[in-house]
């Protein structure tokens, strides 16, 4: 099917949030984790995937109606590359030109900023795209083009593609304030956010 597909990693445990399952905390109305999924649709990707552990029932509920495809990850337990390994498979057996990796937890990422990375993939179809933050802070998402997907298929651990892609010449994509590193961890990290959003 080519094109740009769009993974968001969603089977972690998110341990640091003390029994909360912060994809499902509410942003604007609705949970985080549909808010990614609603904002990245919007940007017409090909295929939206989505990665769950297995029994993730109030995850999976919050995809209904989205059109988002839901992958079940069985060794979510090692971590972020469980999930970018079933996505790269996913994407490579379609023919997808590029996988961007859209984390769940960046409440702030909006679908015009999806759209610059599908822009910038036209014009540069090789090239390992990364969001930062206007000030150049490295975030997310980042976009992997399928030259790499069978490195990617071949990664283990929690790093992520970290590793791969340090040897890699990035573009980075600045988006505005910090959209591309306000993730939320921590109950702490939400009380704070929402302190200062009101969402």
């Amino acid at each position: 099917m080519g094109g740009i597909h769009i993974l968001i990693p969603a089977a972690g445990a998110a341990r640091r949030m003390r029994g909360i399952d912060k994809l499902l905390e509410p942003v604007g109305g609705v949970s985080l984790l549909r808010r990614a999924v609603d904002a990245a649709r919007a940007a017409r990707p090909v295929k939206l995937w989505v990665t769950l552990p297995p029994d993730a029932e109030a995850r999976r509920a919050a995809l209904a109606g989205s059109h988002a495809k839901p992958i079940e990850v069985p060794d979510w337990q090692e971590g972020l590359a469980a999930s970018l390994r079933a996505g790269v498979r996913a994407a490579a057996a379609q023919d997808a030109t590029g996988l961007l990796v859209l984390l769940a937890d960046l409440p702030e990422i909006e679908t015009a900023d999806i759209a610059r990375f599908f822009e910038a993939h036209a014009k540069a179809p090789e090239a390992v795209l990364r969001g930062t933050s206007q000030s150049g802070a490295p975030g997310h998402p980042v976009l992997i083009p399928a030259r790499l997907f069978a490195q990617v298929a071949a990664l283990t651990g929690d790093a992520g593609a970290k590793a791969l892609l340090d040897g890699e010449t990035v573009r980075d994509l600045k988006l505005p304030g910090d959209r591309a590193v306000t993730d939320l961890d921590t109950p702490e990290d939400w009380a704070a956010w929402r302190a200062r959003t009101g969402l």
